[in-house]
């Protein structure tokens, strides 16, 4: 089960974790023990919000499959218990990036004194070129 902002549940039966040997340094357990985890998350068949649901779909992360399939690979750490935690917490990230909403911008109009410091400062620059020039007598 997975908890997200305004009281919103992932069941547990919509993640499914696969245990896999980890790849890397892990001395002799390695070769033997899965401690490494893929979380598997299906968008479309998920109960979130259908608008949650196409902001993930459009959400440029390579971790989202063309088929809307959300894979994340957890095995920093030596226990299956741990890398599920944190494969879990990597998703909650993944949906909370993807569905946040922005402030939105009004656009504005500079103020007449912005506007007189600017052009000022333009025949400040101005004044200093014209006079690094050659002299001409």
């Amino acid at each position: 089960m997975l908890t997200l902002p305004g009281n919103r549940i992932i069941p547990a039966e919509q993640l499914t974790f696969q245990a896999i040997r980890a790849q890397g340094s892990g001395g002799q357990n390695v070769n033997k023990v899965a401690t490494a985890i893929h979380l598997r998350f299906d968008i479309r068949a998920s109960s979130l919000p259908e608008s949650w649901k196409v902001r993930l779909l459009a959400w440029p992360d390579q971790r989202i499959s063309t088929a809307g399939i959300i894979i994340i690979k957890a095995q920093t750490h030596n226990s299956q218990e741990k890398n599920r935690t944190e494969a879990l917490e990597r998703l909650r990230q993944l949906i909370l990036q993807a569905t946040a909403t922005r402030k939105f911008r009004r656009a504005t109009r500079p103020t007449p004194g912005s506007r007189k410091r600017r052009l000022e400062s333009k025949k400040k620059r101005s004044q200093t070129k014209t006079e690094r020039r050659r002299v001409d007598f």
